[in-house]
């Protein structure tokens, strides 16, 4: 029996394991387009960049919402939103991901943020935190 009861706990901790590590890919999958969203939103007809006027939603650039998109919430509201889910935070001009398993982030909390920051580069997406998720920073 105890043999059983072990090897279910293992069989549970190793599932648990392997959905994080689909949840975090899925986030930074999202964080990219995120990214290139804005890159490719930037350029003008001739390729020359065009700087939109923080802060704005990178959400409305995509053509299909995502699924998991909770709309404008408050930073200080993350707790409110569905497990699994992005916000976007109007007043800091930041994406927020509340995390389905928050026991595989290292640096606390239960959601990751990212601010909106212009650079020469174009509009950028800079962690708030130092987050690490399941081994391996977040940037």
């Amino acid at each position: 029996m105890l043999v059983v009861v072990v090897l279910l706990w293992a069989f549970e901790r190793q599932t648990r394991v392997v959905r994080a590590q689909a949840e975090s890919v899925a986030a930074r999958s999202t964080l990219n387009a995120l990214r290139l969203s804005m890159t490719v939103g930037q350029r003008t007809p001739t390729g020359a960049l065009r700087m939109p006027a923080l802060p704005f939603n990178p959400f409305t650039l995509f053509q299909v919402l995502p699924g998991n998109f909770a709309g404008e919430r408050a930073k200080s509201d993350a707790d409110d939103v569905p497990p699994g889910s992005w916000v976007y935070d109007p007043d800091c001009g930041c994406v927020g991901y509340r995390l389905l398993f928050p026991e595989w982030l290292e640096s606390g909390g239960g959601a990751i943020w990212f601010r909106m920051d212009s650079s020469a580069d174009g509009v950028q997406l800079v962690p708030l935190a130092e987050y690490v998720w399941l081994g391996q920073r977040i940037q």
